[in-house]
């Protein structure tokens, strides 16, 4: 049984995760598990655990030592302040998503506006549109059946309506709906960034979100950008979430491509991670 679950966590997850990252498992944890608001952990004011509360720590804590994503051990985590189930068909959203939303959110100004969200894996980010732009109307592209099922589940948990398709971006070119807004978080890890991954996104998050070859490693956005000269409205913008090392590189090739009012823009760690463009 387990005494006393701070010091549990402590001695169980040392060497494995930083101090900081274990009170912040600790902390998620117990609120899981335990269904504890955030002053009772922090002041250690929890009863004794059930048996089956015991199990269930431990089970999480094995998990976590083979570096298993807490969001995937729970089946869900939170983005932009709403709650979306995830597996590993799915990436888990980061941070960095978030501020590409906060940033299309603040320059919009076209009412009821056609967006379509490609590589949408769970949703999260034709979802969150959805839900803070009243009359928008949401389209969402994925190449996985897998990840649009996951999706089509979160838009149903957050009560928005999106539509849905199974669309190889690469390969197809779906019909010719003209949008307001296009928005894409693609693939865009380069095979030799591999050895700079941690275990957590290497073992065990779908390697075709993440990974683009190192010869051609802007293929995703190339598309899209065609793509985006024939189905964005003239003064329709176009918004990436990019690889940090490839700002410069995505500036020179949507100018290239007749782009206009193109802006780098770095996220809260100061790495180049967001562009938009106008058509």
């Amino acid at each position: 049984m387990i005494s006393n679950p701070i010091l549990y966590f402590q001695n169980e997850l040392s060497g494995y995760y930083t101090s900081d990252e274990i009170k912040s498992l600790t902390y998620l944890i117990l609120k899981e598990v335990c269904d504890l608001p955030f002053y009772e952990i922090v002041t250690r004011k929890f009863n004794k655990l059930s048996d089956a509360q015991d199990k269930k720590i431990q089970d999480i804590v094995e998990r976590l030592k083979k570096h298993e994503p807490v969001q995937y051990i729970f089946g869900k985590t939170e983005f932009f302040g709403m709650e979306f189930k995830i597996n590993p068909f799915v990436l888990i959203p980061r941070p960095e998503t978030e501020e590409l939303v906060e940033w299309i959110l603040s320059e919009n100004e076209v009412s009821n506006p056609r967006i379509l969200d490609l590589c949408t894996g769970s949703g999260c980010i034709a979802i969150v549109l959805a839900k803070k732009i009243p009359g928008a109307e949401l389209h969402a592209w994925d190449i996985s059946s897998a990840a649009l099922d996951v999706a089509k589940l979160n838009a149903e948990k957050n009560g928005v309506e999106i539509i849905f398709r199974r669309v190889d971006v690469l390969k197809e070119n779906p019909g010719e709906i003209i949008f307001d807004i296009m928005v894409s978080n693609p693939p865009y890890v380069t095979e030799i960034e591999k050895r700079e991954m941690k275990p957590n996104v290497l073992q065990f998050e779908p390697p075709e979100a993440l990974f683009v070859s190192n010869d051609n490693p802007l293929i995703f956005y190339d598309r899209i950008s065609d793509m985006a000269q024939r189905q964005l409205t003239k003064g329709g913008k176009l918004y990436f979430e990019i690889n940090r090392n490839y700002g410069k590189q995505m500036v020179f090739m949507l100018e290239k491509k007749g782009f206009s009012h193109v802006e780098l823009r770095k996220d809260i760690s100061n790495n180049d991670r967001m562009i938009r463009a106008i058509k």
